[in-house]
């Protein structure tokens, strides 16, 4: 018989740092399908598997929903009968849905090495201390914006600073709310995306310096950042500055008339060159609502844009880079640490549980209520 939620132990704030048992990591990819197809019809409507677009397809097969982060934690959101909310995507991604679902259900990371490198590359300390700075440079203090993959210390720090979060389909319109109260927006932790932003509300580059956290502030700061509505971080994501306008001209020479969508994580110069640019779910949209006989180039990870071309057969579709671009940290949830944890569960056991300290998620979710009222 089944625990209770009552009886279930958690054995603390993202644990389970122990390696995934040799019964799981050895088993062949048949024994652990076979195993968490059990484990989830034993769990039935306690459980809710959660699949980012960016996972593989071993693990896609078992969610009960698919979407990109914000999509798939507000669907967590709604759903109050699941206790057990696994998250199959990456850290700060779990913590969103810590944040918007009820103190009783508990979200689960599979495996506690998913983490984002492009939230990792903007900490607490180096926030406050570019705020601080900037602050003390310029008449007044720059609106703090943070993208969603950023940790949820930051996104706290926007919320007690006037701020907002933003998605990639959304930044756009975050960034000219930020610009309407404010001088200067503060963007972190994607300059890709924030430039990509900038460009669309008519602003050049030079009025989009880049804040460097390890040289800035510089001996000319308060020159460069005194005239910028929109000031960036260094950060990036390494799936999408894999992509080259060289590769945009390649695939083009190799299938004519194809059309190169991107995502707007991409440098500017791949945006530009390329036919089309969306978020992740902008880029689903495209392909799936183009007629038959159409033929893409998709500039993003290639588990979705696999997943994509066999979905429409009909269609051609190819990724941007010969081989594709994958998300490392993202790949390293797997049938294995998905079957550990769902037996886990059956054992009475909750492990890898990401849990929001409440104050921090209370001053979280004003910045991202803020965003969410944009909509």
């Amino acid at each position: 018989m089944l625990p209770t939620a009552t009886e279930i132990v958690t054995a603390g704030p993202f644990s389970g740092r122990e390696s995934v048992p040799e019964a799981y990591s050895q088993a062949s990819p048949e024994k652990n399908i076979r195993a968490i197809a059990e484990a989830k019809a034993t769990l039935r409507d306690r459980l809710l598997i959660l699949g980012h677009h960016y996972q593989r397809d071993e693990v896609i097969q078992f969610a009960d929903y698919t979407g990109d982060s914000l999509k798939l934690s507000r669907l967590a959101a709604e759903n109050r009968r699941a206790e057990f909310l696994v998250f199959c995507g990456v850290h700060f991604m779990a913590e969103v849905a810590d944040m918007l679902t009820a103190p009783d259900q508990k979200v689960i990371l599979p495996h506690e090495g998913a983490g984002c490198p492009l939230a990792d590359m903007a900490t607490m300390p180096e926030v406050r201390h570019c705020y601080h700075n900037l602050k003390r440079l310029l008449p007044e203090p720059p609106l703090p914006v943070t993208y969603i993959n950023s940790d949820a210390e930051l996104k706290a720090f926007c919320g007690r600073h006037g701020g907002a979060i933003c998605t990639s389909a959304n930044a756009v319109q975050v960034i000219s709310w930020g610009l309407q109260r404010a001088a200067r927006v503060l963007f972190f932790p994607d300059q890709h995306l924030g430039r990509y932003s900038g460009a669309k509300l008519g602003l050049s580059e030079a009025q989009m310096p880049v804040w460097d956290s390890k040289t800035d502030p510089g001996p000319d700061a308060a020159e460069r950042f005194s005239a910028a509505p929109l000031i960036l971080w260094r950060g990036f994501c390494q799936v999408h500055t894999r992509f080259t306008p060289e590769q945009v001209a390649a695939v083009r020479a190799r299938y004519p008339g194809i059309k190169v969508i991107v995502h707007p994580e991409c440098p500017r110069a791949v945006v530009e060159a390329a036919d089309q640019s969306g978020s992740t779910e902008g880029i689903l949209r495209a392909v799936s609502q183009s007629p038959p006989g159409s033929a893409w180039a998709v500039g993003t990870e290639q588990n979705l844009v696999a997943r994509l071309a066999a979905q429409h057969p009909d269609k051609t579709v190819v990724p941007l880079m010969q081989g594709g671009s994958v998300c490392p940290t993202m790949a390293l949830i797997d049938l294995a640490h998905l079957h550990w944890v769902l037996d886990n569960l059956l054992a009475g056991r909750v492990v890898n549980q990401v849990r929001v300290p409440p104050e921090v998620a209370e001053q979280a979710r004003v910045a991202l209520n803020r965003m969410l009222e944009l909509a």
